[in-house]
């Protein structure tokens, strides 16, 4: 199959959101490795090994997902035929705009942990979360009560920001995470969580796991 397929067939499978996509690729011919990572320079390649690794974006740019389907097609023309693999996906679920627009009530904050769970992929592996309560009296409180969750407020907003763990590394596990938010429910707080990033398919190599750098700070 050609490159340029590969790439729309793998496309299409990715989840509602993606911002970028960890790709492998290798080449039937080693030898063809050198030019292949030459055509796909722009795109800031690195090699490992017998295999070329490198990131593309769902939107435009150097590294954006058009730019990386006409260097694909170079290839296909030039007649080197390579194999793509997919490994980590970004994916954004939500922005802080939009859901800082919805209500808080309606239903428990663990009822709100399951709904922001159900539409994650399968091999998901690492997660940014928040916790918003409604009033800021009971914001050490619910520090206490979610302690395991290692939570640290965010900005001026009645809120908690931690870290869940699909597989193993650095975050609570969705287990423990539902068990805090079923105490807060406990004692009548009101309040949401919400998935903010996705990490899938990680692999914590000598690491606790991945760093987020979001707003320019490290989390």
């Amino acid at each position: 199959m050609k490159l340029v397929d590969q790439w729309r067939a793998l496309e299409e499978t990715l989840p509602d959101g993606w911002e970028d996509v960890r790709l492998t690729l290798t080449a039937e011919q080693p030898a063809d490795l050198p030019r292949a990572a030459q055509v796909l320079g722009s795109i800031n390649v690195g090699r490992v090994g017998d295999a070329l690794v490198f990131r593309v974006a769902s939107t435009a740019g150097p590294n954006g997902k058009q730019t990386a389907q006409r260097l694909f097609d170079r290839l296909d023309r030039d007649r080197i035929w390579c194999h793509i693999e997919q490994g980590d996906v970004n994916v954004a679920l939500v922005s802080a705009s939009a859901v800082g627009e919805a209500a808080l009530g309606g239903s428990s904050v663990a009822e709100s942990w399951d709904r922001a769970l159900a539409p994650l992929p399968s091999d998901w592996t690492d997660l940014l979360c928040e916790l918003e309560i409604e009033s800021s009296t009971l914001l050490d409180r619910v520090a206490l009560l979610c302690a395991p969750l290692n939570p640290a407020r965010s900005g001026q907003r009645l809120v908690f920001t931690f870290r869940c763990s699909g597989r193993s590394g650095y975050g609570v596990s969705p287990g423990m995470a539902r068990r805090c938010f079923e105490r807060v429910d406990g004692e009548g707080v009101v309040g949401t969580t919400r998935v903010l990033r996705v990490l899938s398919d990680t692999a914590n190599v000598d690491t606790q796991g991945p760093v987020w750098l979001v707003g320019g700070k490290t989390l």
